[in-house]
């Protein structure tokens, strides 16, 4: 009805009735109905309606939605007229933030409030800050498989062990500069909820068994691959207009394959992410690696298992330098407890040191000798090599700065053979040197002190008894290898380490002995640097990053596979799996989507273009991945997720794309 009419039928103003659908009354409600004028701007009418509803209840983060045109009426100073609603539009009455089921990599899921009105971009950044998780424009969401699809791909969505819910925690607590006490968010430490949660992010799934790997879905070629790419959500467009609801599931991925500033302290939730989808990548063969490099993912998941089962996220650990600074402190205090002075000073001990006949060998080019006895010694961070005991007091034949070196072992027990490697940097390059002892007790002491001094610490740092005790207990674990392997299949089932082809070629005979044996070149190291050192080893493999989509050529005859990396576009043969022709983003100078025939062009150097249209996913992803990762390398630039620049990302992804 536009306008009120006298009985003749002449309008007296141009007001009309604007109806609002209010959510919390229900969907059986009848709406609200208000009269207004076209001059009237968003904020009063949200104003009047508030009034009608007569709750006395929060509604500052509610907000009109316009259901026909699939819009956001957010900017409140606007009138209708700007809009351009009339009486016939459906205005719904809603919160902007609903809550949705979000899986993530590690199997786990959550029930966390999203805000529905903002552009995807901005809401996965309000989530990651939620988390604790740097770097949120590395991730984004993903629609979860239809069932018809699932059913067709005899895809099961893993079904997690519980659902945290984290709907009581708001989003605003998470600002910037939270990331603190150790790298746990502090609306985590406040509540056993919410540590129970944290320790659901930051530690690893356990206890995996062989049916977990082969009930998921594995790509069985390229084509498949290609799939999961028609899920990912518009960066630039919101929740609700692409057609999320409240409680959906959604899943939570790394998108972009470059991480930037990973950092053990502050990064323990991102890292063990990062962890859980690069194993599942390795597991389901997503990227493919040899048997060998299998054997090293299998040792690295190993190490992780067994640290996780008793680690606790919620003890934060102290600086290293810190820590030095207390014992000294306190070793002081001790000291001038003493009552005269020449007590004080008969009572301090000298810096302990490491001082015995062990067997030296420094490889070298076009040369037969073997090991020569060396009277050594381990004096602060340095080792020094003399010819004999006598001669200790002079000149050392061999001098070795270990802070910052490589330390690895060098054993095989039933060969009864003890030996340090240690890899030195020097200004010619790195220096290789082995140390050879007689015996594990001699072994446990020397590789213990080494591992110190490369980390700049001494053998009288308090963890250097802790470490010789754990270095024996691995010579012990390594004894009797037959009995090893078996106890260690029984704790954690070694098949559920490899991918299923591996499964299968490969016994449990066969496979837990080249797993402990990978083992032990990495059985000192901490948790966070296994999760690392999993990382890095996944980002060095061949298939590492490319992320496949579907596509045809323009001038071709049928379609190809277009793979986009980091740093190249690959073209590769649809039938043969070859690579055609690699395009590198240093080379291109521009491109362009036309959005209506759906088509992106990409202008290289040398007169070079490329023109396709996409069949496995929308232009629009394509051209989100390519702009995403340009984006990505200007992160070093502008100081990382400080400098993080929302409007740059959407103009270099197509965030201006009409609606």
């Amino acid at each position: 009805m536009a306008g009120i009419q006298t009985a003749s039928g002449e309008y007296i103003d141009s007001s009309f009735e604007l109806k609002v659908h209010v959510e919390d009354l229900g969907e059986d409600a009848d709406p609200i109905t208000l009269r207004v004028t076209g001059d009237l701007h968003i904020g009063g009418v949200m104003l009047q309606l508030v009034e009608k509803i007569g709750i006395a209840k929060d509604w500052s983060d509610y907000a009109l939605w316009w259901k026909q045109k699939r819009q956001w009426l957010l900017k409140t100073n606007w009138t209708l007229d700007k809009y351009g609603i009339l009486a016939d539009a459906l205005l719904y009455f809603m919160p902007q933030h609903k809550p949705v089921i979000l899986s993530l990599p590690n199997q786990r899921s959550l029930r966390i409030r999203v805000c529905f009105s903002s552009t995807t971009f901005s809401a996965c950044a309000e989530v990651c800050k939620m988390l604790g998780i740097r770097h949120p424009e590395e991730l984004s969401f993903l629609k979860a498989p239809e069932e018809r699809e699932k059913k067709k791909k005899k895809e099961k969505d893993p079904v997690t062990q519980e659902i945290f819910d984290l709907t009581s925690f708001q989003p605003t607590v998470a600002r910037e500069g939270q990331v603190q006490f150790g790298g746990v968010p502090p609306h985590f430490i406040g509540s056993p909820e919410g540590q129970e949660c944290y320790k659901a992010l930051s530690v690893c799934q356990t206890g995996l068994t062989p049916e977990d790997i082969q009930k998921r879905y594995k790509a069985s070629s390229v084509t498949d691959k290609t799939a999961v790419h028609a899920r990912w959500l518009d960066s630039s467009k919101s929740l609700m207009q692409q057609g999320v609801q409240e409680g959906d599931r959604l899943w939570l991925r790394f998108k972009y394959y470059t991480f930037h500033d990973l950092d053990p302290k502050m990064d323990v939730v991102r890292i063990n992410l990062l962890f859980e989808q690069a194993r599942w990548a390795v597991l389901l063969e997503d990227t493919e690696c040899t048997e060998e490099e299998m054997m090293t993912f299998a040792a690295l998941q190993y190490h992780v298992n067994k640290l996780s089962v008793t680690s606790d996220p919620m003890h934060l650990s102290q600086d290293p330098a810190l820590q030095d600074l207390d014992e000294a402190l306190s070793h002081l205090e001790v000291k001038l407890e003493a009552t005269t002075p020449s007590e004080a000073l008969e009572g301090i001990e000298l810096e302990p040191e490491l001082q015995e006949n062990l067997k030296v060998f420094r490889p070298r080019k076009m040369t037969l000798k073997g090991y020569k006895q060396h009277w050594v010694m381990l004096k602060g961070t340095n080792v020094l090599c003399y010819k004999s005991k006598e001669e200790a007091r002079g000149e050392p034949q061999i001098l070795l700065a270990l802070k910052g070196c490589e330390v690895s072992p060098e054993v095989n027990i039933a060969s009864q053979k003890f030996c340090i490697k240690l890899l030195v940097p020097s200004p010619e390059g790195m220096n290789e040197v082995y140390l050879r002892c007689e015996n594990e007790q001699q072994y446990a002491r020397w590789m213990a002190g080494c591992r110190l001094a490369a980390k700049g610490r001494t053998i009288g740092d308090s963890s250097y008894d802790g470490e010789v005790q754990n270095i024996l207990s691995f010579l012990t674990l390594q004894k009797s290898n037959a009995q090893t392997s078996a106890s260690a299949a029984e704790s954690i089932n070694m098949l559920a380490l490899v991918s299923p082809r591996y499964q299968k070629k490969l016994k449990l005979k066969q496979l837990s002995p080249r797993i402990l044996e990978a083992y032990q070149n990495i059985a000192q190291i901490t948790l966070v640097e296994a999760k690392l050192r999993f990382i890095q080893d996944w980002q060095s493999l061949p298939d590492f990053g490319v992320s496949y989509f579907l596509v045809r050529f323009k001038g071709a005859r049928r379609d190809e596979i277009l793979g986009i990396a980091s740093n190249r576009l690959i073209r590769i043969d649809l039938n043969v799996g070859d690579v055609v022709k690699t395009w590198m983003y240093s080379n291109m100078k521009q491109w362009n989507v036309n959005w209506d025939i759906r088509q992106v062009s990409i202008e290289f150097t040398e007169n070079i273009n490329v023109a396709f249209t996409c069949v496995s996913a929308s232009c629009k992803v394509v051209h989100e991945y390519i702009g995403g990762y340009i984006f990505m390398s200007t992160r070093a630039k502008d100081g990382g997720s400080k400098g993080l620049n929302e409007e740059l990302f959407h103009k270099l992804t197509g965030g201006h794309e009409a609606l």
